[in-house]
């Protein structure tokens, strides 16, 4: 996957059409994702914040959740700013090794964000079902090793997926990829070769990073579930549940949108439809995530609330001393407006 034969020379780089269609609001579609990137940023940014410098929050459960928002950060970033640019822009173009690139990091922390979603449930499904061994079992170092582990094997498996999916493939003929960004199912249209293996390598892929771990976590909520309707008391029911109710919606929105987008992928052959629906898993859930954990889990939701007002309070600070200061750079004899 070096390169495309397409007419009887060298092609080197590939052209997005992106959202050719709906050039009328194209200015609009730039304004509205830089909105959503801009809150996608500072929101995961602020959880990452609140995580590191709450001491009630370094616990398991947030530890992963900074991993969580960690990700999110990389994960929009990696197709977000340049979807951004091609927006203003007549010709989106991005070279071959540009392209593999992202399709790589993007697979990577997919696969990443799966098994992450995963050991947040498991975390929960101790700390209700198995309370007692639940700090024994979640040590530091069963975290960070497994965090690492999580970490490496996505990107160890999206290393994989991508040479076989390069290695496998011919790419000759119109140098266009139908999408806004270098996703799997765009490149393999532009093959002029058996595409076969590849097809079998991102199945056996996608059941590994995605429908086995969603399985797991299906399995975890069921028996979390169970044991929150055995609890006698309706307020020990609700504060289980609350514990668990904000990773619960984040797996359902990043697990619906897959499933739906793949759905739709297979009844329907509308290349358009299948555009938007990926808005919502590359744009909309890294943006949701933070707004969700924010508004729903107290601890996270108090400690930004205090961040944000000793923020207030030391810009506040720093703008009615800022005459003081500049005063201090001024000659005595003149006087500061």
């Amino acid at each position: 996957m070096e390169n495309f034969i397409y007419r009887n020379r060298t092609v080197n780089q590939l052209i997005f059409l992106g959202f050719g269609n709906l050039r009328e609001i194209q200015l609009l579609l730039f304004w509205l994702l830089l909105g959503i990137y801009a809150i996608t940023m500072v929101g995961n940014s602020l959880i990452l914040i609140a995580v590191s410098v709450d001491k009630r929050l370094h616990t398991p459960m947030y530890f992963f959740l900074g991993n969580l928002s960690f990700l999110e950060v990389w994960y929009t970033s990696n197709i977000t700013p340049k979807m951004l640019m091609d927006l203003l822009k007549k010709e989106k173009t991005i070279s071959l090794v540009g392209c593999i690139t992202q399709l790589y990091v993007f697979c990577a922390l997919g696969t990443v964000e799966c098994f992450l979603l995963l050991l947040m449930s498991y975390d929960r499904y101790l700390a209700i079902c198995n309370p007692l061994h639940y700090a024994k079992v979640m040590n530091w170092n069963f975290c960070y090793t497994l965090s690492a582990a999580t970490w490496l094997l996505g990107f160890l498996l999206a290393a994989g997926l991508n040479f076989i999916v390069t290695t496998s493939l011919t790419l000759c003929g119109p140098n266009q990829v139908d999408h806004f960004f270098c996703d799997l199912t765009p490149l393999l249209k532009l093959s002029c070769s058996d595409t076969h293996p590849a097809e079998v390598a991102i199945f056996v892929a996608c059941f590994a990073v995605s429908l086995a771990p969603f399985l797991l976590t299906i399995t975890s909520y069921s028996y979390i579930l169970f044991t929150i309707l055995n609890i006698p008391s309706s307020s020990g029911k609700k504060k289980a549940f609350s514990t668990c109710s904000s990773h619960l919606i984040v797996v359902s929105t990043f697990y619906g949108t897959l499933g739906i987008t793949y759905a739709v992928s297979i009844g329907t052959e509308s290349v358009e439809l299948n555009k938007m629906l990926s808005l919502f898993y590359t744009v909309l859930t890294p943006m949701l995530n933070p707004i969700v954990y924010s508004l729903r889990n107290k601890e996270v939701k108090n400690t930004l609330k205090k961040l944000l007002s000793k923020a207030s309070t030391a810009l506040r600070n720093w703008s009615n001393a800022a005459p003081h200061y500049l005063s201090l750079f001024c000659p005595k004899n003149v006087a500061v407006q």
